[in-house]
């Protein structure tokens, strides 16, 4: 399989939205109004609630957990342009505040944290270039470090933590890349290709297990592959129900979680509002409560076993938005 450039990609992107009628510019505001509630929804209600929106809409984020706070590093902003724009979401006062910006300015990069740190890796340049860059951020000094980049440069990859380490899937133009980073010693490691090449692509980890789901090109791909770190194999696992690319996941009492993203012919957005999970004891899938807010360019992170997704677009394309949203999964699902 062969991926498109990063150009070309960023072309297409305007293209849809235009095709669409918008652009970051003309977000549609999602229903329920601008006015978040002020108390997070009941534990175990399989249910969606409006948040305090970001400080800037912005879209092809990188998010992760820290702290007990969802961090949302980098993006294309509401004008199209590349940000290095990094906020943090306080979950208890519901609110944002901006961290120090990130050393270079990316889009679509990859986020996850491990060891008290905040890393963010790959993405594209404000030229359209894939990067190779890997970002390391204090939050006790607010500050962020350039450590040792990946080996391939790859954009819309996938990250995630296990065992202390970092594991970065997929991504343009290395589609099949699987690197390692250990933070400790500051080096990657290359590990076996991922089957099916691929970029835009959504996934967890789940025991010893990173499952990547979905991905282009095309824009719906309904692959799902997981690596085994123990084993250092690929097997291919039950195809994501809804195809998708853009998407989010994270994962809940060992059940994966992905949510959203774009390729959706049906609809004159673009995007897709599903919430499909996976449980890895039986390899299936079940529909769960659909996003309030369908969208895509999307990141997820697990506060307390709620699941927040931020940001992201609303149009296929380009149409960023601030919204923020957050899911409580069933109180009686559980994959472990």
């Amino acid at each position: 399989m062969t991926t498109q450039p990063p150009r070309a990609l960023l072309a297409l992107s305007l293209l849809v939205a235009c095709a669409c009628g918008g652009s970051g510019g003309n977000t549609p505001q999602p229903p329920g109004g601008p006015n978040p509630p002020s108390t997070p929804p009941p534990a175990g209600s399989d249910a969606w609630i409006r948040l305090a929106p970001m400080n800037t809409a912005r879209q092809e984020v990188g998010v992760a957990e820290l702290g007990g706070k969802v961090y949302v590093a980098g993006g294309f902003a509401a004008d199209a342009s590349t940000v290095a724009t990094v906020e943090a979401y306080d979950v208890a006062g519901d609110k944002w505040s901006f961290a120090a910006p990130m050393p270079q300015a990316l889009n679509h990069g990859a986020a996850a944290a491990v060891g008290g740190k905040l890393y963010v890796v790959g993405g594209f340049l404000a030229t359209g270039a894939a990067s190779r860059a890997l970002f390391e951020y204090d939050p006790a000094a607010d500050a962020w470090r350039v450590m040792t980049p990946m080996p391939s440069s790859r954009g819309a990859p996938v990250a995630a933590v296990l065992g202390g380490r970092l594991y970065v899937a997929g991504g343009t133009p290395n589609a099949d890349a699987l690197e390692v980073y250990d933070p400790g010693s500051d080096t990657w490691l290359a590990l076996p290709a991922m089957p099916t090449p691929r970029n835009h692509v959504a996934g967890g980890i789940v025991g010893n297990r990173f499952f990547v789901t979905g991905g282009r090109p095309p824009l719906t791909l309904s692959v799902v592959e997981a690596f085994d770190a123990g084993t250092s194999l690929w097997s291919t696992r039950a195809r994501l129900p809804t195809g998708r690319s853009g998407h989010a996941g994270a994962v809940v009492r060992g059940c994966l979680y992905v949510f959203g993203g774009e390729g959706n012919g049906a609809s004159p957005a673009g995007v897709f509002a599903q919430n499909e999970v996976y449980d890895p004891r039986t390899d299936t899938w079940q529909s769960h409560a659909s996003m309030a807010t369908p969208r895509h360019g999307i990141g997820a992170a697990v506060v307390g076993e709620r699941i927040y997704v931020p940001g992201g677009a609303t149009l296929q394309g380009f149409g960023a938005t601030a919204v923020n949203e957050v899911y409580t999964v069933p109180r009686d699902k559980s994959c472990e």
